[in-house]
């Protein structure tokens, strides 16, 4: 019986001294994991949550980005906003619920949508390759004709990325052709459907094929089948669109200059680019075989990034609630970013739990 309960302690004894060794193990690799994380997005997570929105976009400001714009499209009500910073800091003006942003990456949404309507409209196939779209790019884009329109909107394409040329974003091209080119003749990154890499390329060579099955450009397109269905009318091609005071301010550490007047992309209002994520998540913007179609080749929200301006577009289904939030400060080292994407979560966690009070 003693050697039974000697083994027993034996046993006990050896199960504490392994679960000491785990935790300091634990430990001290989170200490390391620390010490190579910059600190503000360590004291942004452990920071208590705030009781109000206000007060969490107020925290995002003394963070470091200069501007915030924050659009909750929650059910039975109108948009709610809350704004943080400055619309335009070297004028002195406020952030602005009703300023133009650039939406970046979030476009894809829109472009993905067109694709949708238009493999349902019986003008494009899934299947369709880019040899036979665009013939003109066999032998320039490697593996043209085993590319498929699913592959270029699911970023399976293997296609180089054109925004990842060295500088790219300090030297843009200033047309799309040029833009291409930086790809043209270059091996793939790897075969046609292998495996999901992020790439602007694809999305540059859907808005080629939209124009050329259309007729017309990608935002005309845009404009027939979402934006004048949805009454959206603060959404544009560009900011030459639109009076340029309207367009908040974006800034890139390390540059100086405003970068408002760049123009790069798709600008949209965000109670517009919430009126849009609500339809293509819960309304009347696809049909059931659109959303069918749309459901197997791209995903319900997004995000996007260009120097000076951070979007994202989010679908909370448990709260039936759209969030969209613009941050214009941006950096080479992507800190912004994530925490961007903290600061979303605390957004969504507050939201959350004003919503549980309000039903409770």
């Amino acid at each position: 019986m003693s050697d039974v309960n000697d083994r027993d302690t034996g046993k006990t004894t050896t199960r504490r001294m392994t679960k000491r060794v785990v935790q300091l193990v634990l430990l001290v690799g989170t200490a390391v994991s620390l010490w190579f994380v910059p600190w503000v997005l360590v004291w942004a997570w452990l920071r208590p949550l705030p009781a109000t929105l206000q007060e969490q976009a107020d925290q995002a400001v003394d963070l470091g980005f200069s501007g915030v714009v924050v659009c909750v499209d929650q059910r039975n009500g109108p948009p709610a906003f809350t704004t943080a910073g400055w619309h335009d800091r070297e004028r002195g003006i406020p952030a602005r619920g009703d300023a133009y942003f650039k939406i970046a990456s979030i476009s894809k949404l829109y472009t993905a949508v067109v694709i949708t309507k238009l493999v349902a409209e019986g003008r494009l196939s899934l299947n369709g390759t880019l040899a036979e779209y665009l013939p003109e790019l066999t032998g320039r884009i490697e593996h043209a004709g085993d590319i498929t329109l699913r592959m270029l909107v699911q970023h399976r394409s293997g296609i180089p990325n054109y925004t990842d040329t060295p500088d790219f974003w300090a030297h843009p091209g200033e047309t799309v052709q040029e833009d291409l080119e930086l790809v043209l003749d270059r091996p793939a990154d790897f075969a046609p459907d292998q495996r999901h890499a992020y790439c602007n390329t694809n999305y540059l060579l859907l808005d080629r094929i939209i124009e050329r099955t259309t007729g017309h450009g990608r935002f005309q397109a845009i404009q027939e089948r979402i934006l004048t269905p949805l009454q959206l009318r603060h959404t544009f091609a560009s900011v030459k669109d639109v009076d340029i005071g309207d367009v908040m301010s974006g800034h890139h550490e390390g540059h100086d200059a405003d970068l408002k007047t760049d123009d790069i992309g798709m600008v949209a209002t965000a109670a517009d680019v919430c009126a849009f994520l609500r339809a293509l998540n819960t309304g009347t913007l696809l049909t059931p075989e659109e959303r069918k179609i749309y459901s197997s080749i791209y995903e319900y929200e997004h995000a996007g990034w260009v120097p000076g301006y951070e979007s994202f577009a989010k679908y909370y289904a448990d709260l039936d609630a759209v969030m969209v939030t613009f941050y214009s400060t941006t950096d080479r080292d992507l800190i912004k970013w994530n925490l961007a994407e903290i600061l979303n979560a605390r957004f969504a966690r507050i939201i959350g739990r004003e919503r549980s009070a309000k039903d409770g």
